[in-house]
């Protein structure tokens, strides 16, 4: 059974691996407090069903819990440590709740799921202290496929993530400038060169923007896919780079 890799926007990704639905940071939204979803149609009801899914931290365009909402009940949701106590809402979705921190293993039918680092700013915004960590995911089946979440590059990156056949790697954001702990398309290059796997497919771009904002910077919101494909070209010409349109799938060429 191939592995399947479908984008329907933002950081939300169906990882299908080994006859099981992995989903990540669901996000379903049309709007967003004061963002609005400006590429793409809202993902059609399949989008949510799973097995799993993972969410890489507690920012509210990951940990999205109207979205979370169309789960079906007792879904197993992996959330990062100190979740649940941070926005207690999770505990009334219904879902099978697993927090974890890096270096945990999470097994998921044939798949097990690495837990790793993200360079971010986890916590549950505008309030609240930093208890929670960002992470990443290596899911490891038929493919090894590393879900970046939201992160900025970092040393160790490389090591902790290990050897993966794709990488799913933010490569911009919502608004005109990126702060700290995010990749932009060269560092998301960057990252790739590191890592090195067989394919790429660049998310967190692309689909929603500030409202009243259309007119400003609007190279931030169209080009980051096409930019990260370049730099791309350059940094890691050996990888298969995937820009995919929303709602759309790949098949990625797997070694083993």
């Amino acid at each position: 059974m191939p592995v399947e890799i479908t984008w329907w926007g933002h950081a939300t990704c169906t990882v299908e691996d080994s006859g099981v639905r992995v989903l990540t940071d669901p996000l379903f939204a049309r709007r967003l407090a004061h963002l609005r979803r400006r590429r793409g149609a809202v993902p059609p009801p399949e989008a949510a069903a799973a097995e799993i899914v993972l969410v890489s931290h507690l920012h509210s365009d990951h940990l999205h819990l109207p979205s979370l909402a169309r789960l079906a009940p007792g879904t197993r949701l992996v959330v990062p440590r100190g979740a649940v106590r941070a926005v207690p809402g999770l505990t009334r979705l219904g879902l099978r709740l697993t927090e974890v921190r890096p270096g945990d293993l999470v097994e998921a039918g044939d798949l097990r799921i690495r837990v790793v680092s993200a360079h971010h700013d986890g916590r549950r915004l505008p309030f609240g202290p930093h208890r929670s960590p960002a992470l990443g995911y290596v899911i490891e089946g038929r493919a090894r496929t590393y879900f970046a979440g939201d992160t900025g590059l970092f040393d160790e990156m490389a090591d902790e993530v290990g050897p993966v056949d794709v990488a799913l790697l933010p490569v911009g954001g919502w608004g005109p400038f990126l702060g700290p702990g995010h990749l932009d398309p060269g560092r998301a290059a960057q990252a790739l060169a590191r890592l090195a796997p067989r394919s790429a497919v660049p998310v967190h771009y692309g689909t929603y923007w500030p409202i009243g904002l259309d007119g400003v910077r609007p190279h931030e919101f169209h080009a980051p896919g096409d930019d990260f494909v370049r730099h791309a070209a350059q940094l890691a010409p050996g990888v298969a780079v995937h820009r995919l349109l929303h709602g759309e799938s790949v098949r990625p060429e797997v070694a083993r």
